[in-house]
């Protein structure tokens, strides 16, 4: 019997970001408390938190900063794609959008498989890059089934073109702005 709803798959994103965003925060508070304890400063917030409390403040925060880096990823690739779409699909019903929803199974198992690789940041980037491979060739496979060959090829290469220049970018800003701030310190020179 096949389900007939189209929404069926409507809570799997929220889940996939609520889980990778948990497995991220928890290793990012383990790595803080080292340098907090490394720096001297984990004894001094002892004083005002048990070390339940500091761990479960600090895993909400990080949480809801991964929350935020995740869902802003998101909108993004849910944007880029739709604009590459628009120019290379010709589809007018929206039944590639539709057919390509089933692989939000594939971010939400990857998002599961994730929790097992809490103790290394390498580990969890690793699944995260090839749960989204997965999920794009997906995507990619269902989609080739309405558009052109041309159309496909034209959208995969608009996205890896954004993505490649959005991530250039990205590090690009990282790397000077780091630069910046150390040759700002005193002890530098």
């Amino acid at each position: 019997m096949k389900m007939k709803n189209p929404y069926i798959y409507g809570y799997l994103p929220l889940f996939t970001i609520l889980l990778f965003s948990l497995t991220f925060g928890i290793y990012t508070v383990g790595e803080s408390i080292e340098i907090f304890t490394s720096i001297g400063v984990y004894a001094g917030m002892r004083e005002f938190l048990s070390d339940i409390q500091l761990r479960v403040f600090l895993l909400i925060i990080f949480t809801l900063l991964f929350f935020m880096i995740f869902s802003a990823l998101k909108v993004i690739s849910e944007t880029i794609h739709e604009v590459g779409m628009l120019l290379f699909s010709k589809d007018k019903e929206g039944e590639t959008m539709r057919v390509a929803r089933g692989g939000y199974v594939i971010l939400f198992f990857g998002a599961l498989i994730s929790a097992f690789f809490i103790q290394s940041i390498i580990a969890l980037m690793i699944v995260v890059m090839v749960t989204v491979l997965v999920y794009f060739v997906f995507t990619v496979y269902k989609m080739s089934h309405f558009m052109s060959f041309t159309g496909m090829i034209g959208l995969i290469f608009f996205e890896i073109i954004f993505w490649a220049t959005f991530i250039t970018t990205i590090v690009y800003v990282i790397f000077k702005l780091y630069n910046g701030i150390l040759a700002s310190l005193p002890f530098a020179n």
